[in-house]
């Protein structure tokens, strides 16, 4: 049985599609759907706000409407784990299990009134990265027109707004290029560029930002109905903006593994991809 896995970056894949090249069994592949996430790259613009509450629908069609596919697992980073996490709610008899390296950044809207130690000192150190790293976010969530109208005009101040970032969140010491090469920061920027999507690309913060209550309490009501149900991976890179602890990740996933990284940061598909299919091949166990 080939287990098709959703994942919501883009990578070269063949750890997972081709394991036999590597020395490993042919009977260990996995079928991978990378999709584009609405208003990045290629894809349509959607023509009203909260399209990231609604893309793991299309999601969940196009495995099983369009591809065929009865049942699949799904791995996501950033906004994809957010998606992911939606797909489990929603999808629960489709989606087998899900593989992530974040606890989706939403749930911090919603602290315990109990937290743990490990939970109070990560709730800390987030509110201090808020204060020295979150700008980008604010912007982007409150004032998005203002900002995409310059990035749109400037090859580089574009790439001064992107590559900041790959050199920010990942594992490489203030040296950028030790890793990601040349081709694949100008690529990244490049397809913002010649798609003019950077403002579509900040339409998610702004929906988050701006989410009815309405559309809050159907995300928890989905929350308590789907997510826990379905068996959950997460994998944390050191150098990632977010570490959360154990317990966190248990108040809203069924966790069944947890891997803590010796290297790597938020892009880890492209800084570790070794590590990451190896710990995302555990959807092995689920091929029955």
């Amino acid at each position: 049985m080939v287990i098709p896995i959703l994942f919501s970056v883009r990578k070269d894949h063949s750890l997972l599609t081709d394991p036999e090249s590597f020395g490993a069994s042919p009977e260990d592949s996995f079928g991978v759907v990378a999709p584009d996430l609405p208003v990045y790259g290629s894809s349509d613009k959607p023509n009203k706000p909260g399209a990231i509450f609604r893309v793991h629908d299309r999601w969940a069609q196009l495995m099983t409407g369009v591809l065929g596919y009865k049942k699949f697992a799904a791995h996501g980073v950033d906004w994809g784990s957010t998606v992911t996490e939606h797909l489990a709610r929603s999808h629960p008899d489709s989606v087998i299990a899900i593989h992530l390296t974040d606890v989706p950044f939403g749930h911090l809207f919603r602290k315990p009134d109990d937290p743990s130690r490990q939970e109070k000192e990560f709730f800390e150190a987030n509110d201090h990265w808020i204060q020295k790293e979150d700008a980008y976010a604010m912007i982007q969530s409150t004032k998005p027109q203002s900002l995409s109208c310059g990035l749109n005009d400037s090859p580089s101040g574009l790439a001064a707004w992107i590559v900041e970032k790959f050199r920010a969140w990942s594992d490489c010491g203030g040296d950028v290029e030790s890793r990601f090469t040349k081709d694949e920061l100008l690529t990244n920027v490049m397809i913002y560029w010649v798609t003019e999507t950077i403002g579509s690309s900040f339409q998610p913060y702004y929906d988050f930002s701006n989410a009815t209550a309405f559309t809050w309490i159907s995300e928890v009501i989905k929350g308590w109905v789907g997510s826990c149900k379905v068996p959950a991976a997460l994998a944390l890179f050191p150098k990632d903006i977010s570490r959360p602890p154990r317990e966190w990740a248990q108040r809203s996933f069924d966790v069944q593994r947890w891997t803590e990284m010796p290297r790597g940061g938020r892009f880890a598909a492209l800084e570790e991809t070794e590590l990451l299919a190896d710990d995302s091949a555990w959807f092995r166990l689920f091929r029955s």
